[in-house]
């Protein structure tokens, strides 16, 4: 009994290291075409399922099964730095909840979104804006932000 135990755990530790690898090779790869996805600012979860690509959700789903509770600071670093606020907590959370690992979650959410047309679809306007002084443009670092600012003008109190 011990020695079948033994070999069935370590087997799942060998099919967890292969998603861990892959995961990561995945994520790495793809940050790029990404970042250059063009996903409002203050779309909703269901919103951003449809601007990415289901490889994003299935690597996400592999790196949550290969680290369990583990996986919440590298998808909230890895989202983040890719772009994608509106997937950075639910990723955070889902990773959070324990014995999740196996259950695919977000390549579910996706098939849902995209399938049963939840959420809004790309080129159509169902997000409200939240404020009218929120940029059109995708989120980005608060760095690229402040790089694009117009300069700001002095105004002298001479200048008439």
């Amino acid at each position: 009994m011990g020695e079948a135990l033994t070999e069935v755990l370590s087997f799942l530790l060998f099919i967890m290291g292969i998603c861990l690898v892959l995961a990561i090779i995945g994520l790495a790869a793809i940050t790029q075409s990404i970042r250059k996805l063009q996903v409002p600012r203050d779309a909703d979860f269901f919103t951003t399922m449809h601007y990415v690509p289901l490889s994003l959700m299935i690597l996400l789903d592999m790196l949550d099964f290969a680290l369990d509770i583990f996986a919440a600071p590298i998808s909230w670093i890895v989202l983040d730095r890719m772009g994608l606020p509106n997937l950075r907590n639910k990723a955070a959370v889902e990773a959070l909840i324990p014995f999740t690992g196996p259950i695919p979650t977000f390549t579910i959410a996706w098939f849902l979104a995209r399938f049963l047309d939840v959420g809004g679809t790309p080129g159509s306007r169902h997000v409200e804006r939240s404020s009218r002084y929120l940029p059109e443009e995708p989120y980005h670092s608060r760095r690229d932000l402040r790089q694009r600012r117009p300069p700001t003008r002095i105004i002298d109190m001479d200048d008439r």
